[in-house]
């Protein structure tokens, strides 16, 4: 538990600080972290458990949906699961734009 709790700390802290959501791969580039999008994700999911946990509901990680950018559809229903879209069930492009995160009051 020792390394993720770490990287899970700090990506808590920037998503905390952050004045605009970030995508998973600018939380990866401004942290430096040495992990893969999925790894991320997956530390997003135990990040949005612990942020309501500690807080007492007073807190949650907020997460700007996905877009594809071809026909402007919004991906509102990711309940449980932060994650890129891989194709849009409109249009069918691939072109989605990434959810971002960010911490707040809920």
């Amino acid at each position: 538990m020792g390394e993720d709790d770490t990287v899970r700390r700090r990506i808590m802290k920037l998503l905390e600080e952050t004045d605009t959501p970030l995508t998973v791969n600018e939380i990866i580039a401004i942290l430096d972290l040495n992990l893969t999008p999925t790894e991320v994700y997956g530390h997003l999911r135990h990040i949005a458990r612990t942020v309501r946990r500690s807080s007492g509901g007073r807190k949650a990680l907020l997460m700007k949906p996905p877009v594809c950018r071809s026909c402007g559809y919004v991906f509102s229903d990711m309940t449980g699961r932060p994650r890129k879209p891989s194709k849009c069930p409109k249009c069918h492009s691939e072109w989605i734009e990434p959810p971002a995160f960010i911490i707040r009051e809920a």
